[in-house]
């Protein structure tokens, strides 16, 4: 059978990486510049003057662009071929971006991760472990070592004492001691150890109460009565002038001084002044001495017991 042979279909000319990349160039060209046509103007002339303006802009920068290649461009800004479009909300999107941000959230759970955990050491090393330290600290000391330290020094008071009246205060200062470890008083029982080690070294001191001079005053409830007591101090066996806690029974304090007056009757104090009178030196000058495990000093002369820590000298 014979006859004119079937048309080939013409093939479309492959469009180059140069002509495609100069058709995007021209869609981004016509947005950036603003070149898009007022609405007036026809299609046809919208795109005859689009041309010429896309013609002048590149003769300008000595790109030749053809027809074709300004008419792609055209036709693909109206299409909006080379525009992004982000796809809707979905859930396969947003697990998308998920993963795409991956390494950001890793970093982020991470830098909480790591947050938390500092708050939570500082937390327990800072507050919980100081705390649990002290309390243990304070069991430990109410359990074993107050308890020692009350009994040895109780012990230590008593092995010195040659005087009831010491051992007396020993036992109540031990008594009050316990009963405060009873209740958890830790500073109760701290006093009571510091009560039992002043009375031990008060125990343990000697001296003698040395005559320097004599004063009297009036006391405040009778004006016309005169109180006479006779300076002393306390010196030790080496020749030390010691400190000694004396109640000024004017005020009703104790004060720790060096030199306090002695309260005695008018003819002890008469028979002082009487042994300085002559060559102006007390020859008999000691009062009393105190005796090592003994409280106060035995006294030679006759005293009274009352005390003065401060005085006018007379």
């Amino acid at each position: 059978m014979s006859g004119a042979p079937a048309a080939v279909p013409a093939v479309a000319k492959p469009q180059t990486l140069d002509e495609l990349m100069l058709a995007m160039d021209v869609v981004d060209t016509i947005r950036h510049r603003e070149l898009i046509v007022e609405r007036e103007l026809g299609l046809g002339e919208r795109d005859n003057a689009l041309r010429d303006r896309l013609r002048e802009i590149y003769r300008t920068q000595g790109i030749e662009v053809t027809d074709g290649v300004i008419d792609q461009g055209i036709k693909a800004l109206r299409e909006s071929r080379f525009v992004y479009t982000p796809p809707a909300p979905s859930l396969g999107r947003t697990l998308a971006l998920i993963w795409i941000s991956r390494g950001r959230i890793v970093g982020w759970t991470a830098a909480l991760l790591i947050g938390v955990t500092a708050l939570w050491a500082g937390y327990q090393y800072g507050i919980v472990g100081p705390r649990q330290h002290a309390a243990e600290a304070t069991r430990v000391e109410l359990a074993e070592t107050l308890p020692k330290a009350l009994q040895s020094a109780y012990d230590s008071v008593i092995a010195e004492a040659r005087v009831d009246q010491a051992r007396t205060e020993a036992a109540g200062m031990l008594s009050d001691g316990r009963n405060a470890l009873a209740r958890s008083d830790v500073t109760g029982a701290r006093a009571a150890i510091t009560g039992l080690e002043t009375l031990r070294t008060k125990l343990v001191q000697t001296y003698q109460l040395r005559i320097t001079s004599g004063v009297w005053r009036y006391p405040e409830e009778n004006g016309s009565a005169r109180n006479y007591y006779l300076i002393v101090q306390a010196v030790s066996p080496s020749g030390q002038t010691l400190t000694i806690p004396i109640r000024n029974e004017e005020d009703d304090r104790t004060y720790n001084v060096s030199a306090w007056g002695v309260r005695v009757p008018q003819a002890t104090y008469d028979a002082v002044a009487s042994d300085k009178r002559d060559n102006n030196i007390v020859e008999n000058n000691v009062l009393g001495e105190k005796a090592r495990g003994e409280l106060d000093p035995r006294y030679r002369m006759t005293v009274l017991g009352g005390a003065i820590t401060s005085w006018d000298d007379d």
